[in-house]
């Protein structure tokens, strides 16, 4: 079953499998607010305080990031992808699989900030316990330009202090906070309060133990891993946050930062980050 609905004021599609797994995507910044898999309970966090509109991100589910990460460039944080509107395609049933296709193309507003011809497509599929996403970006210009791109996943967790995130023993990284560079010694690893880091070339499955269960985490195509929780100075300082809300989000994210993509004209860089609980 698919059909429009309104999520934050905006409009957004709703998705169900045949099996009871759900999802909604918001068409404003493409991103998906909502994944519940069959059987099972809510697993992306959206604030209860997030907005949504022209010129504003949403705080949560999976906000697409392009085409630069955070302020590692002259653009706006994260870039403009995630404060666009996005044009839904299609969605369909195929066989126990649902899957939507949303797309983003440059124009007036983009390209007075970032003068470059693209086509964004982002696409999704799922059914029973699993969760595949896909982020594609063409260069329909006519000369090449380079790009950042994450999908900045928050996973809905009940306290953050009792999870394990795993995979990343060995993993160079970038500690954002305080500036150093160390490579990952404890796996799997806990979490006590701020964290903000970039993995590179992190390539490995990951996997989340919770008490809400464990989730497997995978990635193609994306080289970094960015694992983000503002902890609660900087979450009680933010206006789309509630204060505790800190304590219930952590924001595994399949990322290409370290070495930025090249697109010549006409060329194609797809990746894709998956669920499964």
């Amino acid at each position: 079953m698919i059909k429009p609905t309104t999520v934050l004021g905006q409009p957004a599609m709703w998705l169900r499998a045949p099996d009871g797994a759900e999802l909604t995507v918001l068409l404003h910044g493409g991103q998906i607010v909502s994944w519940i898999p069959g059987g099972d309970q809510e697993r992306l966090y959206l604030s209860p305080d997030a907005v949504a509109g022209p010129g504003r991100a949403v705080r949560g589910g999976i906000p697409v990031i392009f085409p630069q990460f955070s302020q590692r460039g002259p653009l706006p944080r994260h870039g403009f992808a995630r404060e666009c509107a996005w044009t839904w395609m299609e969605g369909a049933q195929r066989g126990d699989v649902v899957i939507g296709v949303l797309r983003l193309t440059d124009d007036a507003a983009t390209r007075a900030i970032w003068p470059h011809a693209f086509e964004a497509e982002l696409s999704f599929s799922f059914s029973g316990l699993q969760l595949d996403v896909e982020l594609a970006i063409t260069n329909t210009g006519d000369t090449p330009f380079d790009f950042s791109a994450a999908l900045h996943t928050y996973l809905l967790l009940d306290d953050v202090r009792r999870a394990r995130l795993g995979g990343l023993y060995g993993v160079r990284y970038v500690d954002q906070i305080s500036g150093a560079e160390q490579h990952q010694e404890m796996d799997p690893f806990s979490f006590a309060g701020e964290i903000d880091r970039i993995y590179v070339d992190a390539k490995g499955p990951l996997s989340l133990a919770t008490t809400m269960g464990r989730m497997g985490i995978s990635a193609d195509g994306f080289d970094d891993v960015v694992v983000w929780n503002p902890g609660p100075t900087k979450a009680a300082a933010m206006p789309d946050l509630p204060d505790d809300d800190w304590l219930r989000l952590l924001c595994v994210e399949a990322a290409a930062i370290g070495t930025p993509i090249t697109l010549a004209p006409g060329q194609e860089w797809v990746a894709r980050q998956g669920f499964e609980v």
